[in-house]
């Protein structure tokens, strides 16, 4: 490694927060987690060179690695606390139950995809992050032997919240998730459950892959 490196690291990671900023994510909690967590770990392949692009990248499985901004946004509207138990539907890459891992109590990730799982669990393994719990799931359904949950993120567009998902959710807990009927037009959304039922926000227009029940054939 040359000298310059190190300098170069920083000055790449300075940038890459300054640019979560811009875009919105101004949570101090939210921007110490993403700059704690190192995005070029998650990505591999052809498209390492491109971990700080504010850019969402091809993974194994046919699936996508959000791109930070997105990630940072999301993670900011769930309003994670230091108590919390969170769900997460769609472990990708795992980056994102990673930044949850340094914001939450607990985390449990769940994919249909046994290869990014493994892959996740690995990762997390080498970060020392013991704290998240990655299953081999159909996500869809949640995991109603863990539940209820303080916090919900889902990570694939639904044409609707789903409702075993909503039923999960602690009374004062938080659900953020894109909707939407086709991959052009989606929405991301805050659910906020009360005593009454459900209290629905839309934070940003979004481009996610769809929410698929079932396990993959991988």
């Amino acid at each position: 490694m040359t000298e310059d490196a190190p300098r170069d690291d920083a000055e790449r990671k300075m940038q890459f927060l300054f640019h979560l900023r811009q875009r919105g994510v101004t949570n101090s909690r939210v921007l110490q987690a993403m700059e704690a967590i190192d995005r070029g770990l998650f990505v591999r392949g052809l498209f390492a060179g491109r971990a700080y692009d504010d850019t969402p990248l091809p993974i194994a499985s046919g699936q996508t690695i959000s791109q930070p901004s997105v990630v940072g946004l999301m993670t900011q509207a769930l309003d994670v606390q230091p108590r919390d138990k969170v769900l997460e539907v769609g472990t990708g890459s795992g980056y994102q139950a990673a930044i949850l891992a340094k914001l939450a109590r607990r985390v449990y990730t769940v994919d249909r995809h046994r290869t990014l799982v493994q892959g996740a669990r690995a990762v997390f393994e080498d970060l020392g992050l013991h704290t998240i719990t990655a299953i081999t799931g159909d996500g869809s359904f949640g995991l109603p032997e863990q539940a209820p949950f303080d916090r919900i993120i889902v990570t694939a567009a639904a044409e609707d919240p789903p409702g075993p998902l909503l039923a999960q959710l602690a009374v004062g807990g938080i659900m953020v998730l894109p909707v939407g009927q086709s991959d052009t037009v989606q929405s991301l959304i805050k659910v906020t459950r009360n005593e009454n039922g459900f209290d629905y926000e839309e934070i940003l227009p979004v481009r996610f892959v769809p929410l698929v029940e079932g396990l993959a054939s991988d």
